[in-house]
Formats: C-alpha cells, structure tokens, sequence
C-alpha cells in the first residue's frame, strides 16, 4: 500500500486479517468488559473515615519520636534520618546534652525536629537510617491531613510519644550506674532514685514525679 492509498480514518488497515462483520459488531462491547464484570461482583465500599481502614502489618503511617523506659529521649541529633530523606521533607538542628538539661544519652539529643508532610513520600528511609529506633512510623493515617499547609508541617511536640508508664519526663540525668551504650542496648528498664532526686530538686512541679515508679539500680539495667 503506498503513502497515497493511506486512510488515517480507517484502523482496520492495520490489522493483519481483515475482522468478520460479528467482531466488528461486538467490538464496542469489548472495551466495557471490565465494566460489565464489575457490575455483577458484590460491593465492597470502605467506610472511611467513618471504620478505621485495615492495613498491612508492615504499613508505613505517621512517624513518631521514641522515648526509652525511664523517659530520656532516644532521637541523638545525628541528622541521619535528614540526610537519607529523599524528599527533603525532615530537618533536624541538634544541642548539646549538659548537666542542667540532658534530654537523651550521649552528647547531643534533637532540639528542633520537623517533618514535611507535604514533601514527605513515607518511603521508610528515614527510620532505616535512625541508628538508635528514636524514629519509627505508625499504621495511623488520618492525622496527615489538614485544611492549611502549616498543619502538616510536624514539630517535635507533635512527633513525641507519650510518656512510658511509669517514667519521669526529660531533662533529667541518666539512670544511676548506666551510660550511654546501655541505653543503646535496650537494657534500661526504668527510672532511678538519683533521677527522680534530680527533677524534685529542680523542677518540684514536674507532672510526672506525682506517676513515677522507681526502680533500683539492679533493675535499672536489664
């Protein structure tokens, strides 16, 4: 067939056998196959959000900020999770921990933590890259929207988990006899004596001291 002889309106010439007149007949049923299959299936509508939607076990939601047991923060400021974050969506300016106000083990705990919700892609990279868990994600969803842009940027009150039971809100110094690596090996199970001391002395009006469960320091560490 030559360029001349060329009909840009008629798609059957670009079939390799010329389509009886019965599949010429049927094939505009052929694209609402699809359609009409579906139409005979049962319905299944979620209800969201109305019933909390079911979601796999290893789902990434929202993010949160993990304390240990006797209520340091675990987030050390290394910026790790800001670094592996291929959005840009989070950032963190560490401080340094000091003697009036240790906030975490170790040197440094998170200041300023913000997360990006309109940038974020919740791919998981971020708490891949948290050395010490202070970073996970939740299963929850329905917290990540909002009416205004300054809604989903989150802070780190908002990112906080609540207090363990039982432990004693930071600053406070670490758990008698223990340092840092013990934090990092999970072997902390809960406040001392010389911390609850320590927030009587300099904050008497703590919250926390009033549902604080003290531990010896045998047991403090596991």
């Amino acid at each position: 067939m030559s360029k001349k002889e060329i009909d840009a309106s008629n798609h059957d010439q670009w079939l390799r056998d010329e389509p009886s007149a019965l599949a010429k007949l049927l094939s505009p049923l052929a694209g609402y196959g699809v359609t009409i299959s579906s139409m005979f299936r049962p319905v299944e509508t979620e209800r969201y959000p109305f019933e909390k939607p079911r979601v796999m076990p290893r789902f990434h939601g929202r993010h949160q900020l993990n304390r240990y047991d006797d209520g340091l923060e675990k987030c050390i400021g290394c910026e790790l999770c800001a670094w592996a974050c291929p959005a840009d969506a989070i950032y963190v300016e560490a401080a340094p921990n000091t003697p009036e106000a240790q906030y975490s083990p170790g040197e440094r705990y998170g200041r300023v933590y913000q997360i990006n919700y309109l940038r974020c892609i919740l791919c998981g990279f971020c708490i891949e890259a948290c050395p010490t868990r202070a970073l996970t994600m939740t299963h929850e969803i329905d917290e990540l929207v909002g009416d205004g842009r300054e809604g989903l940027i989150y802070e780190k009150q908002n990112l906080l988990v609540p207090l363990p039971e039982g432990a004693l809100a930071a600053p406070h110094p670490m758990a008698q006899g223990c340092e840092d690596s013990d934090y990092y090996r999970g072997e902390v199970s809960g406040p001392t004596q010389n911390q609850v001391d320590w927030v009587r002395a300099n904050r008497p009006d703590d919250p926390s001291l009033a549902t604080v469960k003290v531990v010896n320091q045998k047991e403090a560490v596991r």
